[in-house]
């Protein structure tokens, strides 16, 4: 869940629970004030009504009025409790009134005053308050989201667009990654950082470049040496006798020196894009080569090799796609198994190699890492072959897939 949806989905629930509780709160101390504001004004009847008995010695007579209601009863005993109650005399109608009760000594007897008014202008004063308020404050607060919302995506920009632009930057491609400042000073100090680390990540990975580059051509002059060396001891007959096996391992030895070292080389120069990928290359035309070079030793494994092969012609360097497809060509036959097959199928600008194989799926996240090797391959490799593919499929753009399915291995490449 987004930052944004988040705050807003908990700045929703705040503004709704404040809306109902605020609108309920104000609700009922509004009507307790208006019935309090009825109440006193029953009072001052009371007392008009006292001190009308008090100076005549007799009851005030009765006028009666469309907003007050006022009856005598003869009380038995004298009562000095006021009384408030909301009474609903008809009750058909609904029209409630707030009546007060008392009792006054006048004319030699105790008289039981009841004088009551409508609530109805009241509820309506009521109604029409809350109606006011609960409307103004509806506005207030969904406008006030509003303007959260669109103030709060705009401030978030910065941020996203440094993230738009960490995303799509790449280290390989030798660009340096400058981000601007904002006026936000968390957002200017979010990206003053990431420059700066960005600085620093570029400079170790230009050293490790150089220093890959640097040791691959520092490998050539002693191994062209020890390459010269055990050509000297081989012709040697006597150096042969008793030492013919360790002299075939240290030969072995070096051709997997050699071949690491020309994968290395080759990695570096595909890392500073020394190739130029403007020359038109017919996939079919390499295809079917390699399918000529590897008949032999698929004939003696007893392989069978499927070929669907249409027309397609990219704009590529063509060395690094013959070695393209000879890496994953070659892997096809290496991991193999006797009376396995491979299927090859080239159209509609993908590539695809599946073959059979007793190995154990390959790891998708890290098939394509420098030196990754199934732990249970007993064929040798120096673990470059797929990293070089990935390698260079990156470097023209195009996408490179593993997939495990039905018991076979597929490599898919879409030019």
């Amino acid at each position: 869940m987004k930052l944004l949806e988040k705050y807003n989905r908990l700045n929703v629930t705040a503004i709704i629970l404040t809306f109902i509780i605020g609108s309920c709160t104000f609700y009922f101390l509004l009507n307790y004030i208006l019935i309090h504001q009825l109440d006193e004004t029953l009072q001052s009847e009371k007392q008009e009504i006292v001190t009308y008995a008090a100076t005549h010695n007799m009851m005030p007579e009765i006028i009666k009025t469309k907003d007050q209601n006022t009856s005598y009863e003869e009380a038995t005993d004298p009562c000095n409790t006021i009384i408030y109650n909301t009474t609903d005399p008809y009750k058909k109608h609904r029209r409630e009134r707030r009546e007060i009760q008392f009792t006054i000594n006048a004319g030699g007897k105790y008289n039981l005053v009841k004088v009551s008014k409508p609530l109805e202008e009241t509820e309506y004063l009521l109604k029409v308050i809350i109606g006011v308020t609960v409307a103004m404050i509806a506005f207030i607060l969904i406008t006030g989201y509003l303007i959260n919302r669109i103030v709060i995506r705009r401030l978030w920009k910065p941020f996203y667009e440094t993230i738009s632009k960490v995303n799509n930057y790449h280290l390989s491609d030798q660009d340096t990654l400058k981000l601007p400042g904002t006026e936000i000073d968390e957002f200017s100090l979010l990206n003053q950082s990431v420059n700066k680390m960005v600085e620093r990540i570029q400079q170790d990975y230009g050293s490790l470049k150089n220093f890959t580059g640097q040791a691959a051509h520092e490998i050539q002059t002693p191994l062209a040496i020890i390459r010269s060396k055990l050509d000297m001891l081989m012709q040697n007959e006597k150096n042969l006798e008793g030492n013919a096996q360790h002299i075939a391992d240290i030969e072995h030895s070096v051709q997997r020196l050699s071949r690491l070292h020309q994968s290395l080389l080759l990695l570096t120069k595909v890392e500073n894009k020394q190739f130029a990928l403007n020359e038109e290359v017919s996939l079919a035309d390499i295809i079917r080569d390699k399918c000529l070079e590897y008949a032999e030793l698929s004939e003696e494994l007893k392989l069978n090799v499927n070929a669907e092969i249409q027309p397609v012609t990219i704009l590529f360097h063509k060395h690094l796609a013959e070695i393209l497809i000879n890496n994953l060509f070659g892997n096809a036959i290496k991991y193999n198994i006797a009376g396995g097959h491979i299927d090859i199928i080239l159209k509609n600008r993908q590539l695809m190699i599946s073959n059979t194989s007793d190995n154990a799926p390959l790891d998708e996240q890290k098939v394509f890492k420098r030196f990754y090797r199934n732990s249970n391959n007993v064929q040798e490799g120096n673990g470059l072959g797929l990293s070089i593919v990935k390698q260079i499929a990156d470097m023209a753009g195009y996408r490179v897939m593993y997939a495990y399915t039905n018991g076979l291995h597929v490599f898919i490449i879409n030019f």
